[in-house]
């Protein structure tokens, strides 16, 4: 993919996937191309089961400055039935990124605004920096942090996210982290690339069918009740018995062995 493309997707020979925004001259705004090549990057990546994780990053200072200024000038003067097909393509592309079967790491190498944070809070793990800064500035605009909301109060939980949504307050890595949209906080790029690279190691040693199966089971259990998770994971436990990670990892303990997909 060219490096004017404005997200551009490398796969390692580890099945390691970076997935980068990369209109730095516009802080990464989420334009409708951008959204778009996000949308097919993470659909076709999710198709792909070498794939064992994906690492979301931008070039430049800023992570995703947010909404798209030319965007919203559109959005201004559109019909309604514009803004509900416009706002109904973002969600979708949200959902595309937020139910990836695999680990998403985010590797927030600057600040995130609005729709920003809204990528933040899709990642399995975020990594952020310390002086960076972290808004939903919606409310400051006139409008509501809508589409992502369902992901960023899953990521950081209702009452959380009251705070950071109901009056735009700014953040920085550590007070983003102690809200829930941030895993882990460094200071410098080269701690951000070990503590990603750190991510990637530990997921390396687990079988990629029980990442995946894992992840259903935590989007699953998350969303309903006590009744319809007893049965759900009655039924995942007897089918993971059934698969061949359950079989190659017994195999590989008992006989003192690294599993197959074990890699360094």
């Amino acid at each position: 993919m060219s490096e004017k493309e404005p997200v551009i997707v490398e796969t390692d020979e580890r099945g390691i996937a970076r997935v980068t925004l990369n209109r730095p001259e516009a802080r990464n705004a989420l334009s409708d191309e951008l959204m778009e090549q996000l949308c097919r990057a993470f659909r076709s990546l999710a198709e792909n089961p070498e794939i064992r994780a994906v690492v979301l990053s931008g070039n430049g200072s800023v992570f995703c400055a947010g909404g798209d200024l030319k965007g919203m000038k559109r959005q201004a003067s559109a019909t309604r039935e514009g803004r509900l097909r416009d706002a109904a393509a973002f969600a979708a592309t949200l959902r595309e990124i937020g139910e990836f079967p695999g680990l998403l790491i985010g590797r927030i190498g600057g600040s995130a605004f609005g729709g920003g944070v809204g990528l933040m809070s899709l990642c399995d793990v975020a990594i952020g920096l310390s002086d960076a800064r972290y808004q939903l500035t919606e409310v400051t605009l006139g409008l509501i942090a809508a589409t992502i909301s369902p992901w960023v109060v899953r990521k950081t939980g209702a009452a959380r996210a009251r705070r950071i949504m109901l009056h735009a307050v700014p953040l920085d890595g550590h007070q983003a982290a102690s809200q829930g949209l941030l895993d882990e906080v460094v200071d410098t790029e080269e701690e951000l690339d070990a503590a990603v690279n750190r991510e990637i190691a530990h997921v390396l040693r687990c079988a990629p069918g029980a990442v995946r199966r894992t992840k259903r089971l935590l989007q699953f259990v998350s969303t309903h009740d006590t009744e319809a998770n007893t049965d759900y994971t009655v039924q995942a436990l007897a089918d993971a018995w059934e698969t061949d990670d359950i079989r190659e990892g017994i195999d590989a303990f008992l006989n003192k062995r690294r599993p197959k997909w074990a890699q360094d």
